[in-house]
Formats: structure tokens, C-alpha cells, sequence
């Protein structure tokens, strides 16, 4: 029986990736450089300074600091006014009576902040947010999880993970930890493949947090 869910972030409770892909499609345009926010699903679940790394070595940008300083200046922006909860997670979590937390590619106090502008901060006590500055390595290493795990003595057999991109799948199932895939949020438009996230080892994929109510259940 699950007891505890260890959600990401990032377009799993919040729905934010979609805003990031905006601001790096954006930002490229006004270099007369033509990158869709579909594209940028190539690199979600990512650090920023991975995907400013490997987009300045794509498109032969040379001042990387100034890209990492534009791109964050204008995703704050657009954080702070645009962040809403992804589609269902509101109801599943007041509806749900499991242990909840979640582990993220984020700084933590980006995390606190988001959680404030959705208005979820009451369901994940601070304690219970595991974050990338925390841990020595990022996903798709496990040590985020495995922090949370050892943290508060979890048994991963009763833990289930909640990721949205296979770096953080990659991450849940090298932790030794169950993980379902979950594309609810706007950054998996229609069309896009949820391949990737069962070669990575997803249980499964699911599209709602309707469906993912009804798998947990059965699990």
C-alpha cells in the first residue's frame, strides 16, 4: 500500500515549465534565433545552466553569463505573475490523505515561493521539499531522493514518485523507488511522445491527476 508520494516540482504541482520554455523561445527571437516552446521539451527536467550550456553550444552563443542572467531575470518575471497549479493537483492533494513531498531540480526557496503563488504551501511542510541545492549531485542522479527517503526513514516500497521527464524518472528509479509519469501539464502538448518516460522506467504514464487518483489506489 503507498503511504508516501514524492512529487517534482516543475510541471507537476506547479505548472511552470511551460512559462520556461516561453522564456528561452522568447529570449532566442530577439537573437533572430528560432526556437518553439515545443522544442524546449527536449530539455525539460534540466537545470537551467545545463540547458543554457548546451543551447549556447548549439546556437554559438558566447556570452553564456549574460544568456543565464536574461533567462532567469525574465522567468521570475513571468514566474511571479503567470505561475499557476497544474490541472487537478489542487483536488488530488485535498482529497488525498497520503504523506506528501517533493523533490526537485529547484532551489528550495524557489520551491517556497512557487508554492505561495499557487497556493499550496499548506500541503508540503518545509521539511518535506527536498531541492537540488540540498543534495551534492542533480536528478538525474537519485541523490535528491534518497535524501528524502533516508530523512524521515521512508520505505520505498510504500513510496511512489511523481515526475513529468525522464532525467527526473531516470533519477526516482535509480533511488530503487516506484515512479509514475505524469503529463497533466501544458508543456506536453497533445501530439509529443510520452515514449521517452517508459524507455526511462515509468510504471506507467498518465495524463490526469484523475487517473493518477485511480492508480494509487490500486497500487
Amino acid at each position: 500500500m503507498i503511504k508516501n508520494i514524492i512529487f517534482d516540482f516543475d510541471g507537476v504541482i506547479a505548472d511552470s515549465e511551460i512559462l520556461v520554455a516561453r522564456a528561452f523561445s522568447n529570449y532566442l527571437k530577439n537573437l533572430n534565433i528560432t526556437f518553439s516552446e515545443q522544442e524546449f521539451s527536449n530539455y525539460a527536467g534540466n537545470k537551467t545552466y545545463q540547458v543554457i550550456d548546451e543551447l549556447s553550444e548549439k546556437f554559438k552563443i558566447k556570452d553564456t553569463k549574460k544568456f543565464f542572467d536574461d533567462i532567469m531575470y525574465i522567468a521570475k518575471d513571468i514566474y511571479s505573475t503567470d505561475l499557476k497549479p497544474v490541472n487537478g493537483a489542487k483536488i488530488f492533494l485535498e482529497n488525498n490523505t497520503k504523506n506528501f513531498f517533493i523533490g526537485s531540480n529547484s532551489v528550495k526557496d524557489k520551491i517556497l515561493l512557487g508554492l505561495k503563488k499557487i497556493q499550496l504551501e499548506k500541503f508540503f511542510s518545509e521539511d518535506k521539499i527536498f531541492a537540488a541545492d540540498l543534495v551534492k549531485n542533480p536528478k538525474p542522479h537519485p541523490d535528491i531522493y534518497l535524501k528524502a527517503i533516508n530523512t524521515h526513514d521512508l520505505n520505498k516500497d510504500e513510496t511512489i514518485i511523481i515526475e513529468d521527464s525522464e532525467v527526473g524518472i531516470r533519477a526516482g528509479v535509480a533511488a530503487g523507488i516506484k515512479v509514475i509519469a505524469l503529463t497533466a501539464g501544458q508543456h506536453w502538448y497533445e501530439d509529443r511522445s510520452k515514449k521517452e518516460l517508459i524507455e526511462a522506467g515509468a510504471l506507467c504514464s498518465l495524463e490526469s491527476y484523475d487517473q493518477l487518483m485511480d492508480k494509487i489506489d490500486s497500487l
